[in-house]
């Protein structure tokens, strides 16, 4: 969730990524076309209005969608929802605390040991900036606003609260603040901790910083995101204990492009981004990244990654430019790619969304064009 200052900082990487020669990569096999088959995600009791749906997760056989509500005038309300099986979906009950959070959107959900925590926020005050809060799920089933003070993720020094993600050392969100990127720590994934203007994570003479994402490593955390400085650099930071970071640039790419997506595949972790004309692929095995390849061409605007997922060596990601959300599909953990024919068109544009969950050779896909969500799910390995 990024606020207005960032505006200008998106339109420069506009010019910087798009209209190049795309990324080197083999040429992409036919499209794979899954028999999709689609459930509503129903609006919960009390509320009105289409259904938004921002982000999801598989969490202890269950999957999970997070977003909103909202009615005829644009007045949203969080929602979330839940799945045995990817296909028939219920709303969950939740608890907002806050004048905020009874209008929030939720927009990143994370697990670990079968809870949940989520982001949400919602533009308000003065200046219009996100009022921006963590969830969490409570053993009854209820997701409960936890109530936070302006200063953690918002106030004069707030930029973006991006992604969280959850480990053995506890849950971290990342985001930048007017310092660069920075991070929030939790043990509890209740009460977190802002860190910012950490070395090597923050900005410095080599360029301003941006954290986009972040997933749990044997080692600690691993984040990625961007130095912007001439152009933008796609960069990744290590963290035993996310405290303390160490800043690898990302080869590959001719050295221009943003990290924007991190998921476990098989041993390894995938770093997947936009880069001069497409997407790029790097993989990080123990230490130290390497370029995979670049897939796909994007079409006009500022081409990013929204969503990614794993599970064994399958990857799925969702892609957005200004031609609008598209989906890719991997079977050997990055190495090559296809486009999968997209289940409901869906646009370019803040107010819609495209997410994406794996499990085995079920891809569900959670799509939001604007005019209320569905999921959607089909066999991987029955498509093409």
């Amino acid at each position: 969730m990024v606020i207005r200052r960032l505006v200008a900082v998106v339109a420069g990487l506009v010019t910087v990524l798009a209209g190049c020669a795309g990324p080197s990569a083999p040429a992409l096999a036919s499209p794979l076309r899954p028999a999709w088959q689609s459930a509503a995600l129903p609006v919960p009791p009390g509320s009105s209005g289409r259904s938004m749906v921002r982000d999801a997760v598989i969490c202890a056989g269950r999957w999970f969608a997070v977003g909103g509500v909202a009615d005829a005038a644009g007045q949203t309300v969080p929602a979330a929802w839940s799945s045995s099986d990817g296909r028939v979906w219920s709303a969950l009950r939740i608890a907002p605390s806050s004048f905020y959070g009874r209008r929030h959107v939720l927009y990143a959900v994370a697990c670990r040991d079968g809870r949940l925590a989520a982001l949400g926020a919602a533009s308000g005050g003065a200046h219009g900036n996100p009022r921006t809060a963590t969830w969490w799920w409570e053993p009854e089933g209820t997701l409960r606003e936890v109530p936070a003070p302006v200063g953690l993720y918002g106030g004069e020094r707030a930029v973006s609260v991006s992604r969280l993600a959850a480990g053995p050392g506890g849950w971290l969100v990342v985001g930048a603040r007017v310092s660069g990127a920075a991070v929030w720590t939790s043990v509890d994934g209740e009460r977190f901790t802002v860190r910012e203007a950490v070395p090597d994570l923050a900005s410095d003479d080599r360029g301003r910083t941006r954290a986009y994402d972040v997933v749990a490593v044997p080692s600690g955390w691993l984040a990625v995101g961007v130095v912007l400085s001439a152009g933008a650099t796609p960069v990744a930071w290590t963290s035993p204990d996310g405290r303390g970071w160490r800043r690898s640039v990302l080869p590959g790419a001719d050295g221009r492009g943003q990290a924007q997506r991190v998921v476990a595949v098989g041993d390894a972790m995938l770093v997947v981004g936009a880069v001069r004309g497409g997407f790029g692929v790097w993989r990080w095995v123990g230490s130290e990244p390497r370029w995979v390849g670049g897939f796909g061409a994007a079409g006009p605007g500022a081409p990013s990654v929204r969503s990614v997922a794993g599970g064994g060596d399958r990857v799925a990601v969702a892609t957005v430019d200004g031609d609008g959300h598209r989906l890719w599909f991997s079977a050997d953990a990055g190495d090559s790619w296809r486009a999968v024919s997209v289940p409901v068109a869906v646009p370019s544009g803040g107010d819609v969304g495209l997410a994406v969950t794996l499990h085995g050779d079920q891809l569900v896909v959670l799509a939001d064009p604007g005019t209320g969500a569905r999921a959607w799910w089909g066999s991987m390995s029955a498509g093409g």
